[in-house]
């Protein structure tokens, strides 16, 4: 699966991340590949619909370039286990270029709030 984000540099996180200089937080970037994988998760079975995705962490994750105002990141999301527990390879483009890749893990559970306000 392939995610686009238009990095525009409205984004109020620019404002402090770095004064004069600024660059996209690379935990903004973990977080865009992690939803776009929960995405993929959700809609890659029609037994996970109504259920949530919950982020349960990252390995070997490496950032290799900056994201500036003004870019476009591909993100590029492989699905290597499919299951209750989720695997997940994901890397972050600005161009062509690798800016960012982490194997990432996610569980789905059942909604139980929503269980309870349907009962």
């Amino acid at each position: 699966m392939t995610a686009i984000q238009d990095v525009t540099g409205d984004e109020p996180f620019f404002r402090g991340h770095f004064p004069g200089r600024p660059v996209m937080p690379g935990v903004l970037v973990v977080e865009a590949m992690a939803q776009a994988g929960s995405l993929i998760v959700y809609l890659s079975k029609p037994e996970f619909r109504g259920k949530l995705i919950y982020f349960m962490g990252l390995d070997k994750c490496k950032f290799r370039g900056p994201v500036y105002p003004g870019d476009q990141v591909r993100y590029e999301i492989e699905v290597t286990r499919l299951k209750r527990v989720c695997a997940l390879d994901a890397r972050a483009f600005v161009d062509e270029k690798l800016v960012c890749e982490a194997f990432l893990r996610a569980m789905v559970v059942d909604d139980k709030q929503q269980e309870r306000a349907q009962s």
